[in-house]
């Protein structure tokens, strides 16, 4: 196995928006960044959303660019595909262990022109379309990743060589090993973001069995113009759907799920997506079974009043189960709580779970101070201070403290940079040294 060793001012643990924006932020100030993130691309969740609430901002627009400057940024180390296995202390300076998991593909030499994707005949489910769509054992992550650097799934690889054979400039390689690499550096900046809970966890709402039942991301990329059908399909048959319903609160405030608390951005992101497939299939008829809707931003109860006037129908109701029809047409059972609290059955062609949000990474596993009891990163001056944790020299920012929305989500980077940035100049006077941090994407 190879070894490498990295000396740097700041580590930034996760490549989304707020690990990308906190980074930036270093990198302008003069100090040397490393960013680590585990997927095979930079960008996070932000990249694979349609568009931002409540502006309808095109979120590829607002995540690509600073995921390029970040990838072409002097003072910023990228290192994707990337497990941060361990985080220890040394005097004034912390020792991560990372292992960059093999690609097969030697990055150095890949061009990014998918050649060996297209030759590959292997079909597996996508995961960046919430496994709507398909991709190749060997495959370029989506179409703007950075690095544009290809990945072959070995587990699924039925070797035939065929990607080899085409590979014009000769990067596959069936025998590349994981690399072990120590990184030094002076402070440490956590954007591990965020997972939404699995469509299975709820056995009243077909535990993930029912086709027509998706979740929340699923159908971002169904409104994507990128996304895995060209336009909004439900998976079952490819039928335009009629009928659509979002059951709010799936998962969130809810003790049975082991999520007690609200996920403040799923009302939000169900009326945008509501909004969004009135544009797409103007004859549809949009549902909105909800308990509470929590519009607390800048500009959110307006976005709401607009949902309304476009035609989508509100029911304030408890969904207690969801089945479905001969068709595979969901079937929700609802107790209506505006009236009576009768209970009653509707049928639709399709029904979108708000999943409700859970911490992506537990910081225990490599060895810092337990999370908060919600599981998310604890803050240790949450009001005055948000960015601070129990170790001293690590931050927080993004949804790796808790759930937000993008807008905060990027003033908390800013915010954990700045942190970050007085304990670099107070503690190792790093602040303006030529960067020489290896770049490895």
């Amino acid at each position: 196995m190879h070894h490498d060793k990295i000396d740097t001012d700041a580590l930034v643990i996760g490549g989304g928006i707020a690990g990308l924006q906190a980074a930036l932020d270093l990198a302008d100030q003069g100090f040397r960044v490393l960013i680590v993130e585990k997927q095979p691309s930079i960008g996070g969740k932000m990249i694979g959303l349609s568009k931002v609430f409540p502006t309808l901002d095109c979120c590829s627009c607002i995540c690509t660019p600073r995921m390029a400057e970040a990838e072409h940024h002097p003072n910023i180390a990228i290192m994707t595909y990337t497990e941060v296995r361990h985080v220890r202390r040394e005097g004034d300076r912390f020792i991560a262990d990372l292992v960059k998991k093999p690609r097969y593909v030697d990055e150095d030499k890949c061009t990014g022109c998918r050649l060996c994707e297209y030759a590959c005949n292997t079909e597996l489910p996508h995961e960046f379309e919430g496994d709507l769509g398909v991709r190749k054992a060997i495959y370029v992550p989506f179409s703007n990743a950075v690095p544009q650097v290809a990945l072959l799934d070995l587990e699924n690889c039925i070797l035939c060589g065929r990607c080899e054979k085409v590979c014009p400039v000769g990067a596959i390689d069936f025998l590349q090993q994981p690399q072990e690499t120590v990184v030094r550096a002076g402070t440490v900046v956590v954007a591990t973001g965020y997972e939404t809970i699995r469509t299975d966890f709820k056995k009243e709402y077909g535990q993930g069995r029912l086709p027509n039942v998706l979740g929340a991301l699923q159908v971002e990329r169904l409104l994507a113009p990128h996304g895995p059908y060209g336009r909004v399909l439900r998976p079952s048959d490819g039928k335009v759907p009629d009928s659509i319903a979002y059951v709010q609160c799936a998962g969130s405030r809810d003790r049975s799920a082991g999520v007690s608390y609200c996920s403040r951005v799923c009302c939000m992101y169900a009326i945008k997506q509501a909004m969004l497939l009135c544009g797409t299939l103007p004859l549809a008829d949009i549902t909105i079974y909800y308990m509470d809707i929590r519009a607390f931003g800048k500009g959110f109860e307006q976005f709401y009043q607009n949902a309304k006037a476009m035609g989508i129908e509100f029911v304030k109701a408890k969904v207690a189960s969801i089945t479905e029809d001969q068709q595979q047409n969901p079937i929700v059972r609802i107790e209506v709580i505006e009236e009576d609290g009768r209970v009653e059955q509707r049928q639709h062609d399709m029904a979108v779970l708000s999943l409700g949000l859970v911490p992506g990474w537990d910081p225990r596993e490599v060895g810092l101070a337990a999370p908060a009891p919600d599981g998310f990163i604890r803050c240790t001056q949450p009001m005055i201070a948000p960015c601070r944790t129990p170790d001293e020299g690590v931050f927080v920012a993004g949804c790796a403290a808790g759930p937000k929305d993008i807008p905060d989500s990027i003033i908390e980077a800013g915010a954990a940079a700045m942190e970050a940035a007085a304990y670099l100049h107070e503690h190792t006077h790093v602040a303006g040294k030529e960067t020489t941090t290896t770049c490895m994407k």
